[in-house]
């Protein structure tokens, strides 16, 4: 069960050319490389992929694809290096590549890359749209970075963000943008126009500041025009796509404490409209369709994510998918043709790891083109429930409870899994680590506790480091919860996190050392103020330092520092490229609980990053976690 719940996803990314006949994934390999496999769709039966392109994962990896045309695909390529030999940081660049695997082109950064360059580029651009009437160009968001003059006539002497609409056949680019200084992102309307330009704000000691102001370009070109200034805490409309049809752009917005959609017409009179506002979660996210990202309504989460969509047609649509899927509450349009007819469904459920389908509009027929796990496919899955528990000052706390699929439910040895971020949450849906515990008997709790986001700015307070006792509160009363229900029996209770989850796992341990029984933290963070250490020099040094906050609880939540108070055997996993929390934060932890004679266990992943994604690792995980708890709670 080890290797069939901790293999990587068979389809990690997956994208439909504009013709509609052919299919590009993203397929694991060994460790942490990957292959892009095309696919034509054209012909009946089992479907015969080829494998056009590959990566080992050493350190080079693949991020995802993208048709540019009928016979072009561009892919973003990453991996971990480091500067100055010692700065971990990530490295990406495009490529293009044919369809059946010709033409390998790297679309090189304007500077960046040469011997003269007066910086480094990090980033190899983004591409930000097509442009429509040149098949296989794209509009690509580049940051140029100047050359040294000195012996040359030839030198690179533009610097900042900008917009190149590029060949990616013939490499060959046209500036449509030019590059600014304090750009941040260009939004364009896919009609090969870019409308809005957000600028970052810096402040005299060259950190960002919390606010960034965002410009429009009127619908018959000109100079920029103001549109919107975002501040911390996300006052004020933050635009993320534009509807040249409209004329509009479509953004986000606090109201009444939760964020919202809005548009606002990209004119003088700058019309501002309430698109969809819940009134107890945010507004996650705009869903669009076609290569052009054309919105068509908005997502978000209650206890199971939900949709608005501003189409009757479309939700229409919508609603008959989910029929023709057996009933399946996830679905998504994961990509589509150029003329919308023919579209890349995904669908799936908490025990479904979900499947993708071609749906032909023209035709009403769908064929199912592939499974996301195959490993898992005949295993019974455990159902997914949403539930409230009270904390202790009353508070009702929302959590998911996954049960073994087979017994009583009671009397259960039960794993509390808070979550990462802490700027996130949980949902509902197929969640393998969860699965895979559920497989081994275990009842699993993943409580969304204060300072999770998506249930507006009151909820998520001041954040989960700040407002830490509140919400390692709340994670350690979902523990309490699971045995006075009967669900767990009080000696066989563990605590289980990644990122700031596995924080949160060490924290519950510092404050309450005889409620969990044994405590797995994966990439955890263990000292507050090395967090902050570890950004600076960077831009966002100051974002991240207002975010830890300073006073007394840089002391009190930095479990590192208490590890003399953990009574729990500890079992700490992380990889030594983890850009997120730097392994040293655990490499910390294991010496301090060392140092203090405790039980503790600390597994380096060589060459990892955050995310662990290699099959073997992940197994390797499940295995001694599984054994860990085995002992500690003596099953």
């Amino acid at each position: 069960m080890a290797a069939r719940f901790g293999a990587r996803e068979e389809i990690e990314q997956a994208s439909l050319s504009p013709d509609g006949n052919w299919v590009a994934f993203v397929q694991p390999l060994t460790g942490q490389g990957a292959g892009l496999y095309v696919a034509d769709l054209r012909g009946s039966g089992e479907l015969q992929t080829k494998r056009i392109l590959a990566v080992d994962g050493k350190p080079d990896r693949l991020a995802g694809c993208q048709w540019a045309s009928d016979t072009r695909l561009l892919c973003t390529v990453y991996g971990m290096s480091t500067l100055g030999g010692t700065e971990l940081v990530r490295v990406s660049r495009i490529v293009a590549v044919n369809a059946d695997g010709g033409n390998v082109k790297l679309l090189n950064t304007p500077g960046g890359d040469s011997l003269r360059s007066r910086g480094v580029s990090l980033s190899g651009g983004a591409v930000i749209g097509l442009a429509p009437g040149n098949e296989g160009h794209v509009l690509m968001m580049r940051n140029y970075i100047p050359e040294t003059t000195i012996g040359t006539r030839n030198a690179q002497t533009k610097e900042g963000l900008g917009v190149d609409d590029v060949d990616s056949l013939t490499l060959r680019a046209r500036p449509v943008e030019p590059p600014k200084v304090n750009a941040r992102e260009y939004i364009a309307d896919g009609l090969g126009n870019v409308r809005v330009m957000g600028t970052r704000t810096i402040d005299a000691t060259g950190y960002d500041k919390d606010e960034r102001r965002y410009y429009y370009r009127p619908v018959d070109g000109g100079g920029w025009k103001p549109l919107s200034i975002v501040m911390k805490g996300d006052e004020g409309f933050d635009p993320s796509l534009v509807d040249a049809g409209q004329n509009l752009a479509y953004g986000f917005k606090r109201k009444d404490g939760r964020l919202a959609a809005y548009s606002r017409a990209l004119d003088e009179g700058a019309v501002e409209t309430l698109l969809f506002a819940h009134d107890q979660v945010d507004v996650d996210g705009f869903i669009t369709i076609g290569r052009n990202k054309r919105p068509i309504g908005v997502s978000y989460v209650t206890d199971r994510r939900g949709a608005s969509y501003f189409d009757p047609a479309i939700a229409k649509l919508a609603k008959s998918l989910s029929s023709a899927l057996s009933g399946q509450p996830n679905v998504r349009v994961v990509d589509s043709s150029r003329d919308e007819k023919k579209l890349l469904i995904w669908a799936g459920s908490d025990v479904d790891p979900g499947s993708y389908f071609l749906l032909d509009r023209a035709t009403s027929q769908m064929a199912p083109v592939a499974s996301s796990r195959p490993p898992l496919d005949g295993v019974a899955l455990a159902p997914m429930q949403h539930i409230t528990y009270a904390a202790a000052d009353g508070t009702q706390i929302p959590a998911y409870l996954t049960l073994p699929p087979k017994g009583t439910g009671k009397g259960l040895p039960a794993i509390v899994m808070p979550h990462g971020g802490p700027g996130a949450r949980d949902e509902w849906g197929f969640a393998w680590m969860v699965q895979y515990f559920a497989s081994q008997g275990y009842a699993v709790l993943q409580p969304n506790f204060r300072g999770s986001t998506g249930y507006g700015e009151s909820w998520f307070q001041q954040n989960g480091f700040k407002s830490w006792r509140t919400a390692i509160g709340d994670v350690d009363d979902g523990g309490r919860w699971l045995v006075k229900q009967g669900i767990a029996s009080a000696n066989k209770l563990a605590i289980i996190g990644w990122s700031y989850g596995g924080y949160a796992a060490l924290q519950s341990a510092v404050t309450e050392p005889d409620l969990f029984k044994a405590v797995i933290a994966i990439a955890p963070v263990t000292d507050l103020d090395r967090v902050r250490e570890e950004r600076r020099g960077w831009s966002d040094f100051r974002q991240t330092s207002d975010f830890i906050g300073t006073g007394p609880h840089i002391a009190e939540a930095s479990p590192a520092r208490h590890a003399d108070a953990i009574n729990a055997p500890v079992l700490l996993f992380h990889g030594t490229q983890d850009l997120n929390v730097g392994v040293q934060q655990s490499r910390l932890m294991q010496d301090r609980l060392a140092q203090a004679g405790k039980s503790s266990e600390l597994v380096v992943f060589d060459g990892l990053d955050h995310y662990l994604e290699d099959s073997q690792a992940r197994i390797e995980m499940l295995t001694k976690s599984a054994a860990l708890l085995e002992r500690a709670l003596k099953r």
